[in-house]
């Protein structure tokens, strides 16, 4: 007479495909952005395929997938190709399949857009329409090019004042790079700094679990979760849950507080162009071109891997259509000058 296994002794079950994406994600330290996106598109390709398994699928499959999502979901370019790169990282990250067909589908050709810049003046306007955190970060990010995220997750020991320089870790590609304090920047940032320590204290105070960090670097420095020189530079200032594990804890300020902060700004300060946390950073790019930096150094601020990625800021030194005057322009200058005399 067999007999029912004891609890302890039963087999768990194994994780479900979506929990090895996000396992294999964070095993290979990508951001939660990254998770969230890998995770949606996967899904929605099962779903599309009436739930049948990736390993049963080939690239027709993927290619109808793509199609769909391009003409029937009207997705750009560059949504359907990260649609792709999920599905690229399923087959190969977490099924573990080497297939040939994977890297002839063919991807989209995102369109090329002339980024959106405003001028000193607008810059000037928009930054003087913010206030509180909200406006310090915006001008951190005009002042510096980091990118939101990058700005909502700066930690105390990444601000060094004496040298006047800001260390932003594992930016987009997982890379560090290190770009300018802005000095009229210093003591107000400095000043938010000793004001922001007020959270770090009342979390130790209340006993609350320490901030997160990669789960590597949580073992490596136990108690780096719980100090000072890890803590946020730009604390929210209440306790959520984290949506990786669950713990209640304090996390950054939501990228979205910043956001919203900047389009009431824009509309106080009557800017006609789409002022985003982006914009500033293609305004601080363009701008110190047009201050007459290489670009070299304008690639490496901004992080970009590839310099031509850079270049499309340089359509700003070409006014009026590569540097060309207008002949109407001379025969309007020359008919005024004609009157005048």
């Amino acid at each position: 007479m067999s007999s029912a296994a004891p609890e302890n002794d039963r087999i768990p079950a194994p994780p479900s495909l979506l929990e090895q994406v996000r396992r294999r994600v964070r095993a290979k330290h990508l951001s939660r952005r990254t998770e969230q996106a890998y995770t949606h598109w996967i899904k929605r390709y099962i779903l599309f395929h009436q739930k049948r398994h990736p390993r049963d699928m080939a690239a027709a499959e993927v290619e109808a997938f793509l199609s769909w999502i391009a003409t029937d979901r009207e997705v750009s370019a560059s949504t359907q190709n990260q649609a792709l790169a999920a599905l690229l990282f399923l087959y190969k990250e977490v099924l573990g399949l080497t297939l040939p067909w994977l890297d002839k589908v063919t991807r989209a050709k995102p369109r090329v857009r002339r980024p959106v810049v405003l001028s000193h003046q607008e810059v000037s306007a928009l930054l003087t329409a913010l206030h509180g955190v909200t406006g310090l970060m915006a001008r951190l990010i005009y002042g510096t090019g980091m990118r939101l995220m990058e700005c909502c997750q700066l930690r105390i020991k990444d601000i060094d004042f004496h040298q006047r320089e800001i260390t932003i870790r594992a930016g987009k590609g997982g890379k560090d790079r290190v770009t300018m304090l802005p000095a009229s920047l210093a003591p107000d940032l400095q000043a938010h700094i000793s004001s922001a320590r007020r959270f770090h204290d009342l979390d130790r105070l209340n006993n609350e679990p320490g901030i997160s960090m990669p789960e590597a670097l949580a073992r490596k420095y136990p108690s780096a979760p719980t100090s000072w020189t890890w803590f946020w530079c730009f604390p929210a200032d209440h306790l959520s849950t984290d949506p990786v594990n669950g713990t209640r804890r304090r996390h950054h300020l939501f990228e979205q507080a910043v956001q919203r902060a900047i389009k009431r700004a824009e509309q106080a300060a009557g800017i006609v162009k789409p002022a985003t946390t982006h914009t500033l950073r293609h305004s601080f790019a363009t701008h110190l071109l047009m201050g007459g930096y290489d670009i070299r150094t304008v690639q490496e601020l901004l992080g970009h891997t590839d310099v031509s990625t850079t270049m499309i800021y340089t359509h700003v030194l070409n006014q009026g259509g590569r540097g060309v005057i207008s002949p109407l322009d001379s025969c309007v200058g020359h008919a005024t000058a004609t009157q005048l005399t």
